[in-house]
């Protein structure tokens, strides 16, 4: 076989294999730690489709201005949000407070 041969066939292995894999991504949904029902609803619909997709979810809480005070709202709406999640989603790390933000990362449970 000749080298030129071998390059290409080396070149339409690494293109087949690219076709086949799948790249995972991180989608993010902000809110506030004073979001109503219906719009967290919302929210969480979103974070489980993303996760039955496949791909991963961010989930930030973000505090303005003396929402600082209260971070423990925030903490509380971090949580309500793993529980809904809890049977498709597993959480790669704690919630963590980041300057003015709290998140954490949702990864989608192995089927």
């Amino acid at each position: 076989m000749d080298f030129g041969k071998y390059k290409y066939t080396q070149a339409r292995r690494l293109k087949e294999a690219r076709k086949k894999q799948t790249t995972i991504q991180v989608k993010e949904v902000k809110m506030g730690p004073k979001t109503e029902k219906h719009d967290f609803d919302f929210k969480l619909k979103h974070v489980r489709r993303f996760l039955e997709d496949g791909h991963k979810a961010k989930v930030t809480v973000r505090f303005k201005g003396r929402e600082m005070a209260h971070t423990e709202l925030g903490w509380k709406m971090l949580n309500k949000m793993l529980e809904a999640t809890q049977d498709i989603a597993n959480p790669e790390n704690n919630p963590r407070l980041e300057g003015r933000m709290l998140h954490i990362i949702l990864s989608p449970k192995a089927h």
